[in-house]
């Protein structure tokens, strides 16, 4: 099987396990950057409390979204992907930096939704030298296309084939977008399904600096982080501003 074939079946699995708000890669062309569009909140707070208890219960996974297929690793595993210039990096060239390590495609709307929030994350939170990275899981000349044309401005490692193989690394699906969380030494501290928003941001890395300080075990944080993006979901739905 071709690596076209392979990433655009991976796309159709999307379709199948999102509840369609994707169409097959192949349909429909990547959408650009515009100001982010409203989300449709929950019916009621039953449905962010479903949402929620779909965590798990112990270790790196227990956080708010879809379970993973299979346990988190507690260290982010050193894959290699190619850079924008085709130059073979590694999670570890970041060592010492905590990281935000975002899965996206450029077919993905909420994938796209989120990237202006990504760069702005990164400018804001230099002072605890926190680098996102994006793994872009698509094909490699409309990743390098969309990159230059809306202008990221942060690290991408690009894959196809390779691409799927680091999210297995994760023990994930490829349903996208979804962003792991690690604390400078690598742990992995939060998994977050779906599309980013601000207040999950910055409980999330406040959190991770309290790690980084030694001021909070990495059990620990993921608890209160599990614990507050479900009330942050339950607020969401029933329209309570969050604190």
């Amino acid at each position: 099987m071709n690596t076209r074939k392979v990433v655009t079946i991976a796309a159709v699995v999307v379709v199948a396990g999102a509840g369609g708000w994707l169409v097959q890669r192949q349909m429909q062309p990547a959408p650009t950057i515009t100001a982010a569009e409203p989300v449709a909140a929950a019916p009621a707070a039953a449905a962010a409390t479903a949402e929620a208890s779909a965590s798990t219960e112990g270790g790196a996974d227990k956080v708010l979204g879809a379970a993973p297929r299979k346990p988190l690793p507690e260290i982010l595993p050193d894959f290699k992907l190619a850079d924008r210039d085709g130059k073979l990096r590694q999670l570890s060239d970041w060592a010492g930096r905590p990281l935000v390590v975002n899965y996206w495609a450029t077919w993905c709307p909420p994938c796209v939704r989120e990237i202006p929030l990504l760069s702005k994350l990164r400018k804001d939170r230099a002072g605890m030298k926190l680098e996102v990275v994006g793994i872009a899981v698509d094909f490699r000349e409309d990743v390098l296309a969309f990159a230059n044309r809306e202008k990221l401005d942060y690290p991408l490692l690009i894959g196809e084939e390779d691409g799927l193989a680091a999210v297995d690394a994760v023990g994930m699906t490829p349903a996208f977008p979804f962003t792991l969380f690690t604390d400078s030494k690598h742990r992995v501290i939060a998994l977050k399904v779906g599309e980013l928003h601000q207040p999950e941001l910055d409980l999330i890395l406040n959190t991770v600096q309290q790690v980084d300080a030694g001021s909070l075990s990495p059990a620990d944080a993921r608890t209160r982080i599990s614990e507050g993006l479900k009330t942050l979901a339950v607020d969401k739905a029933t329209g309570t501003p969050a604190a």
